[in-house]
């Protein structure tokens, strides 16, 4: 059998591997080629990169074994070596693979030339993992706070209406899966806010949110993330109150205003105001089911001077029974003044009773609410309210117009 080659001493050791760094690079980036596919199918830039990473990689190891107390932080600097974009488009993972086939290449070379070498390169490949972590984690850090600040700009975009070109852009940056309708829920920030088991219940319900905290309030902009019907069942849809009901338990104590359905998330400004209108005055409705529609609350928001709700009145419910009957508004007017008595309607209209039932049936018809229910009663008398004072305003504008100098 041939004699065991005798160890070296250190400066031969180090001489001999400065002699065959080169070639452990070349053997390296074979072996990448060889054993990883992922690399193969790079392109030839980040392939070159990659490289770069390697042959950084084995000149640390012989600086780090020249004087290892010198230079405590070189393996981090052999990351220094590769282009930002590299971290974009490997992975922690395969960073790892590409350390374990460079150490692997490096143990083949050293075999037979001391324990002292081999445990060298063991203590070092360990450092260089855990500087590999650590970059991989600082990187990572960093996207979630740049991630957590767009997603705040973005919901305050759509909380003050202030859409510009670039919304879109940075929806897609972080990376929004939502499709089709948007609602917005408001409610309170609880003491303790879990917002990863937020984001976890809203991709059980097949629905995707951007989060905003300000301060007490907690603001979720809800839309369903798209999903591959599957063959077996049919792709049903949850409604947003549905959303909002599971999505319930996330928030603090308090009222919880879901606003109106939106048809895309460019559009959830619209949603946004009545929902914060709605979280505002919500107090106002005792026993106002949590959460609630913000559409359900249009009396103490028309009461309290928002414009969108006296809009939405007078858009959904005055006009539509005005262009339907005179005779319905007529009604419905009597029905309500006479405390939603059908003897009281039907005398005061001169009909019969039975007649004064049908036409609350068209009422509920034509606009969807029913007179007969106290909150919905309450909702339809406002409207009656705001559609005539807005009916005489609108008589008397021309004149005003007519007498202004020219």
């Amino acid at each position: 059998m041939p004699a065991a080659t005798a160890p070296m001493d250190k400066p031969e050791t180090l001489a001999w591997l400065r002699r065959i760094s080169g070639d452990l690079a070349t053997v390296t980036i074979k072996r990448l080629e060889d054993t990883l596919p992922w690399y193969a199918e790079m392109p030839p830039a980040r392939r070159s990169a990659v490289g770069l990473v390697a042959q950084a990689g084995i000149t640390s190891f012989i600086q780090w074994y020249d004087d290892p107390e010198s230079t405590p932080w070189i393996a981090a600097d052999i990351f220094a070596a590769a282009p930002r974009e590299l971290l974009r488009s490997v992975s922690l993972t395969q960073t790892l693979q590409l350390i374990r086939v460079t150490v692997e290449v490096t143990e083949e070379r050293v075999t037979g030339k001391g324990e002292h070498l081999r445990e060298a390169i063991l203590l070092y490949s360990r450092e260089v993992a855990f500087a590999a972590a650590d970059v991989y984690a600082r990187a990572a850090e960093a996207r979630g706070l740049w991630d957590a600040r767009l997603e705040a700009l973005v919901v305050d975009s759509i909380l003050t209406g202030e859409a510009d070109e670039e919304l879109p852009s940075r929806i897609a940056a972080l990376g929004w899966h939502g499709h089709g309708e948007v609602a917005v829920l408001v409610g309170t920030t609880p003491p303790q806010f879990d917002v990863d088991q937020l984001r976890r219940t809203a991709r059980k319900l097949a629905a995707d949110v951007l989060i905003g905290v300000q301060g007490s309030r907690l603001v979720l902009v809800v839309g369903r993330a798209e999903t591959p019907p599957r063959a077996d069942e049919a792709s049903a849809e949850l409604p947003f109150t549905e959303i909002a009901k599971q999505l319930e338990p996330g928030f603090g104590s308090g009222h919880l205003v879901l606003g109106p359905a939106v048809p895309a998330l460019v559009e959830a400004g619209q949603s946004a105001r009545a929902a914060l209108a709605g979280f505002a005055v919500a107090r106002s409705w005792r026993h106002a089911p949590r959460p609630v529609e913000a559409d359900d609350l249009l009396p103490e928001r028309a009461l309290a001077g928002d414009p969108l709700a006296k809009q939405t009145l007078v858009e959904r419910i005055y006009r539509p029974l005005q262009a339907h009957s005179s005779d319905l508004v007529a009604t419905l007017w009597a029905y309500l003044d006479n405390g939603r008595s059908l003897e009281a309607t039907a005398r005061e209209l001169f009909v019969h009773p039975n007649t004064v039932r049908y036409r609350l049936k068209r009422v509920s018809e034509v606009i969807g609410w029913d007179a007969t229910g106290p909150r919905e009663a309450l909702i339809l008398q406002t409207a009656l309210i705001l559609g005539s004072i807005g009916t005489d305003a609108a008589r008397r504008r021309p004149q005003a117009a007519r007498r202004a100098p020219a």
